[in-house]
This record gives C-alpha cells, sequence and structure tokens, in this order.
C-alpha cells in the first residue's frame, strides 16, 4: 500500500542522492490494467449476484475491493522503485521484495541482451518484467542475492529489465571505466 501511495504522490523511493535512475515497470502496465480491469468486472459481477445475501456480500467486498489495490499495489510497487547508480553500486529492484546492492567492481561484463525466456539455473537470477529482460550481467565472482524469505543464495549472472536498456548499459559501461580519486590525485 506504501507503493500505492508513493505511485499516485510521484515519490519514487530510494533515489536521493542517485547518480541515475533507471525505471523499468512500463512493460507490464497493459497486462496489469487488465487484470484490474478483470478484477473490477468480478467486483461488480458479484454485488449483483450476492445481492440476496448481504453478510456473503459484504465479505465478498471487502475481498474484491482488497484485490483490487494489490494489483494496483504490484504494479506501483515496480514503477516506484527504480533501478539506481550511485557512485560504485548498481541498486537493483524489482517491486517491493528485491533490492540488491551490486558494487560495480563486481561486473566482469555487461551486455544488453532482449529474453523472453528464462529458464530457472542455480548460479542465475532472473529478474523479468512483462516476461522478458533487457540486461544480462556476469559478475567476477558469486554474488549473495538472498531469496525472499532472506535464505541465501550464490549468482553469478543477473537479468534484469530496464525500460531504457541502452542508457543503462551506458551508465553502468561508464561507471565501471570511471576511476575513484585516489587520496593522491584527490583536490
Amino acid at each position: 500500500m506504501e507503493s500505492l501511495i508513493r505511485w499516485i504522490t510521484r515519490r519514487p523511493h530510494g533515489i536521493d542522492g542517485a547518480d541515475g535512475v533507471f525505471t523499468h515497470g512500463r512493460d507490464q502496465a497493459a497486462l496489469m490494467y487488465g487484470l484490474t480491469f478483470a478484477c473490477v468486472v468480478e467486483t461488480v459481477a458479484l454485488t449483483y449476484l450476492l445481492a440476496s445475501w448481504p453478510v456473503i456480500h459484504t465479505i465478498m467486498l471487502v475481498v474484491d475491493v482488497y484485490t483490487v489495490l494489490f494489483v494496483l499495489g504490484l504494479h506501483a510497487a515496480s514503477r516506484t522503485r527504480p533501478h539506481t547508480l550511485t557512485g560504485r553500486t548498481l541498486r537493483i529492484r524489482q517491486a517491493a521484495n528485491v533490492d540488491i546492492h551490486l558494487p560495480l567492481d563486481q561486473i566482469a561484463s555487461i551486455r544488453r541482451e532482449s529474453r523472453f525466456t528464462h529458464e530457472k539455473k542455480d548460479g542465475e537470477l532472473n529478474l523479468p518484467i512483462g516476461s522478458q529482460t533487457s540486461i544480462t550481467l556476469h559478475l567476477t565472482e558469486p554474488f549473495d542475492a538472498p531469496t525472499f524469505l532472506g535464505t541465501p543464495r550464490l549468482v553469478t549472472v543477473i537479468r534484469l529489465h530496464a525500460d531504457d536498456p541502452k542508457t543503462l548499459h551506458d551508465a553502468i559501461t561508464r561507471a565501471r571505466t570511471t576511476h575513484e580519486p585516489t587520496p593522491e590525485t584527490a583536490p
């Protein structure tokens, strides 16, 4: 519900101080709005079908309204939690359940690659939006990307989606090749 409020008020989460902000929820919008429409139609239909049973009608109305808000909240979570690039760290996010801070030094290679199928494999983390990913990161060493319940999971490949993959690719490439000032070279 926090994401829904952030989406309505246009206040993205976690972008303060970011050098680059990269959205990733646009390509699932049609699917989520279609699902929301189906839930609203179901709510209206059940309102008429259950009008004779007020207790059941009230329970189902609460469940249906919550379902509509939940579906919109899922989409809002993707829209209000973009990927960010801050200094030497790429923050990879998907909705409200994935939030990874990946140091740029651990990226061995980055490739723009549109993929629409993702097989589950050990050592790979796929974060599709609308069933697609557009960026593939190969890592220099296994990185801990915890599961939804916090169980450790080591990955060497991360696939993610960005609304503008070229901009994200170029920003990561530029940040990886820019050296941080050392105490000797700092002004």
